[in-house]
């Protein structure tokens, strides 16, 4: 088919501009970039595809091994510069149509077959090397992306300097504000990290930043700690638990981040499992939570119980209901009569009554307290 190449070799800079015009005027990923763009990368892309069907129309064999590199290496470059894969295809295809167009014109009947199978047979060479290179290239982008915006979110939480985060933020094209909330989130069960960054940035509306194997985020001002709690919990079918603390600027950040621990902290140990909090939320388990020997004698007072789990069960469960004496008996699936009984053995073995204010609320912080020591009670079945 030397004659055929001789023919179709001098239209080439020109099936180059009309296969260039077609995508500008057919796909709207091509309509919108600006001519340098189309007169430069797109056309030195057309004009090298171009190039490896006319060899194979002279060479009458079909691609080879070295000609997908060059197919892989330029959808890669195009991948990265953010070409949607199904515009690529959507050029490959228009300019199959217009070589063919072409080729019908200038070919003698009796070569089109052989021409044709060759162009498919390039085009079947072409497409699946043009996918694995895009998404591979996609793939490579997004791991590029997420270990930036690691290293964003490392740079805030240790109180970089402004222009160290105006860089790195500028890399990611990620907005940092002025007020943030840190939120340090757990899920039962864990989705995967893939889904859970996708669950962030959809309901946020734009990337949020987010360390996912120490479980913490960076919410923009504006998107709220508890609406997205309840749309991670929603989006991914777990259970969240979280802790959040407010930076009114990014040097506030480091700081709020250790309240933010803090917290998440405290109320693991005091046995929480789901809910945004705050602070303000766990004050007096805070102040509980600080070392003395006032946090010692205070778990003291529940030592008469130690040896009886069942009893702790039901004064945890009196103080989680407010004292509820008929929450409590369905809660722990017991007769009143059995919930009075247990409450009077509390009374006698502590010296304290539940039902007396003032020796309800010394329970309560002992509960507390005893959840806070290095030896808390131990509380089974019974």
């Amino acid at each position: 088919m030397r004659d055929l190449h001789d023919r179709m070799a001098p239209r080439l800079a020109e099936l180059t501009g009309e296969i260039v015009a077609g995508c500008a005027s057919d796909v709207p990923f091509y309509r919108g970039l600006p001519a340098e763009v189309l007169d430069g990368p797109v056309r030195e892309s057309v004009g090298t595809v171009l190039g490896l069907l006319l060899r194979m129309l002279r060479d009458e064999e079909t691609l080879r091994p070295g000609d997908l590199t060059w197919v892989v290496e330029l959808s890669a470059r195009r991948a990265r510069d953010h070409v949607p894969l199904e515009a690529a295809l959507a050029a490959y295809l228009i300019g199959a149509r217009t070589w063919w167009r072409t080729l019908s014109a200038v070919a003698a009947p009796a070569e089109l077959p052989a021409a044709g199978a060759l162009l498919l047979d390039g085009l079947a060479g072409m497409m699946p090397a043009v996918v694995v290179a895009h998404l591979q290239a996609q793939e490579d982008l997004r791991g590029e992306s997420a270990r930036a915006r690691r290293e964003l979110l490392a740079a805030l939480l240790h109180g970089q300097p402004f222009h160290v985060v105006a860089a790195l933020a500028q890399d990611v094209r990620v907005e940092v504000g002025q007020r943030h909330t840190v939120l340090l989130v757990r899920f039962a069960p864990r989705p995967p990290d893939r889904l859970v960054q996708v669950a962030l940035d959809a309901h946020a509306g734009t990337p949020v930043l987010a360390d996912h194997a120490a479980g913490i985020v960076l919410l923009p001002d504006g998107v709220t700690a508890a609406s997205m709690a309840a749309g991670l919990g929603e989006a991914l079918s777990s259970t969240v638990l979280a802790a959040a603390a407010a930076a009114d600027t990014p040097a506030g950040i480091p700081a709020a981040a250790a309240e933010a621990r803090e917290v998440m902290d405290l109320v693991t140990r005091i046995g929480r499992t789901s809910g945004v909090y705050r602070l303000d939320d766990v004050l007096v388990e805070y102040q509980l939570s600080r070392p003395g020997p006032g946090l010692q004698r205070l778990a003291a007072k529940l030592d008469p119980l130690r040896g009886h789990p069942y009893l702790l069960d039901t004064l945890r469960s009196f103080v989680a209901h407010g004292h509820n004496r008929r929450q409590t008996a369905l809660d722990l699936h017991i007769h009143r009569n059995t919930l009075d009984y247990r409450l009077h053995r509390i009374t006698t073995m502590t010296g304290l009554d539940p039902a007396v204010p003032e020796h309800s609320r010394l329970l309560d912080a002992a509960l507390t307290a005893a959840a806070l020591h290095d030896r808390p009670p131990q509380a089974g079945a019974g």
